[in-house]
């Protein structure tokens, strides 16, 4: 089964010169249950090679692999699944060309959350929660009562993202979501492995109270 309680979105431009798949590695160690490579700005042959570093690092862990955008580059690197947008291929053509893959997709409102269920998605990632510098290419933020009508609409295992951190994680939580997607709480932290580790137990009490 899917542990979307602390998922990380890997966004190179906040790794401040250190390695990438160090980043990744001492936040899986300290609770990092799903990890996103998302590259947007990089070459295929690149993307590639950044998916099949951090698919090294995976395999000996329980924690999936999810490719963002890409379905080739995510059955190239052995990746579990792939994360599709809402300009991406859609989740039926993904389906049939990668059945085996857990497909997640990124929606903005309760139509959109529909759409995703009656098409197949194995979760939904809502965004943008609250507003971030780190997507500038989505919606007004949701808030926690977007969540929650996105929660009441739809059954599927549900990850918020934008703007989530140490201090709004047990809101989101509570307001539906079954975990937290971050970027910079995790990739900017100083300490990935004590950031991930306080984000997790958040996410552990806010699931105990709701």
């Amino acid at each position: 089964m899917l542990d979307l309680s602390l998922y990380l979105v890997t966004d190179r431009g906040l790794t401040q010169g250190r390695s990438l798949t160090d980043i990744v590695g001492h936040a899986i160690k300290g609770g990092v249950t799903c990890v996103q490579l998302r590259e947007k700005n990089c070459s295929t042959r690149e993307f590639i090679a950044q998916g099949k570093a951090l698919r090294t690092i995976l395999h000996t862990t329980a924690v999936p692999l999810i490719i963002n955008d890409r379905v080739d580059i995510a059955l190239v690197v052995g990746a579990q699944g792939v994360h599709l947008g809402q300009k991406d291929m859609s989740i039926l053509d993904a389906r049939n060309l990668a059945p085996h893959l857990i497909i997640g997709v990124s929606v903005e409102n309760v139509d959109q959350a529909l759409k995703a269920q009656a098409q197949g998605a194995d979760y939904i990632g809502i965004s943008p929660v609250f507003l971030t510098p780190t997507k500038t290419d989505t919606a007004q933020a949701l808030g926690l009562a977007g969540i929650t009508a996105i929660r009441q609409a739809v059954t599927l295992p549900m990850v918020g993202i934008g703007g989530i951190d140490a201090h709004n994680a047990a809101q989101v939580v509570q307001a539906g979501c079954d975990g937290i997607a971050v970027v910079s709480a995790l990739m900017a932290a100083h300490n990935p492995f004590q950031a991930a580790q306080e984000l997790k137990n958040i996410v552990h009490l806010a699931k105990e109270k709701s």
